[in-house]
């Protein structure tokens, strides 16, 4: 009887739709949404009523409607896909050559601290001398072409890349180090066991501040003696006066910085699960 009872009263019982369900995980990612780019999408919509209604000079802050027209044209054509290849290309040849020459280096500075001392004082000095300051000289040395466009991005971003390698050599726990030496590990096993992953969040630091300075240094560069990219073509829309075009190269820059960081940042959650989870 009771079993019975207790059958039926559940029966009775309205079970939840899949709408109601479904809505307090809507309201949960809307009210993320909202804490995340609430800011940021109330600026654009700010700009736009502003530009719009005349209370921005519409010359120089034209309505993000005109800015998004003028970047979809400049897609649609290939004028604009041509300049970010090129960019990309030498933003890229200068990072992978910083990220080949810096991470080594600095893993090998960190560990050896006579070297460390003795390299020290001209490193300290190269990376106080702006690249902007020095683009001059690579320009007479290896003249307008390629060569010194990306020579110049490489030279800013091999610094953060370098610096961030040794700090994070330096930091290593020593009674790890230790604790690998009193096992009968060798030098070559604590480096690639020990030294090597506990290094490796520093590295991703220096990565990414790099990152966000060779896209710096690629807009001066192209706006020097280049006709290909998007630093130029900012250059050149501002010359011309097309403005909404100005503001779009602007808009795809700060995109693709996004969208490298976004890439670093992945890539360090994959390599460093153990430091993210401790």
């Amino acid at each position: 009887m009771t079993y019975e009872l207790t059958d039926t009263l559940r029966r009775a019982r309205p079970k939840r739709s899949a709408r109601a369900t479904a809505a307090p995980a809507l309201r949960r990612v809307l009210s993320r949404g909202v804490a995340d780019y609430g800011l940021l999408v109330a600026f654009f919509a700010g700009w736009q009523i502003a530009s719009s209604a005349g209370w921005l000079n519409p010359a120089v802050f034209p309505p993000l409607d005109r800015v998004a027209s003028a970047l979809w044209k400049g897609i649609a054509s290939g004028a604009l896909v041509d300049d970010i290849a090129i960019s990309l290309q030498r933003a890229g040849i200068a990072f992978l050559g910083a990220v080949a020459l810096g991470i080594p280096l600095g893993l090998f500075m960190g560990q050896i601290r006579a070297v460390e001392r003795a390299l020290d004082p001209i490193l300290q000095l190269f990376r106080q001398t702006s690249a902007l300051a020095l683009y001059p000289v690579f320009i007479l040395l290896l003249g307008l072409g390629e060569a010194s466009k990306v020579f110049v991005i490489f030279w800013a971003t091999l610094f953060p890349i370098l610096l961030a390698t040794i700090g994070g050599v330096k930091e290593v726990d020593g009674k790890l180090i230790e604790m690998a030496h009193s096992f009968g590990a060798s030098r070559a096993t604590i480096f690639r066991r020990v030294v090597l992953p506990a290094s490796v969040p520093s590295i991703f630091v220096g990565l990414r501040l790099s990152a966000t300075t060779a896209l710096l240094l690629l807009i001066a560069a192209e706006m020097i003696g280049a006709n290909k990219g998007i630093g130029f073509q900012v250059m050149n829309a501002q010359y011309n006066f097309q403005i909404p075009l100005m503001f779009a190269a602007i808009f795809l820059l700060a995109v693709l910085g996004l969208a490298a960081n976004q890439v670093l940042v992945l890539l360090q959650r994959r390599l460093c699960r153990w430091s993210l989870n401790s």
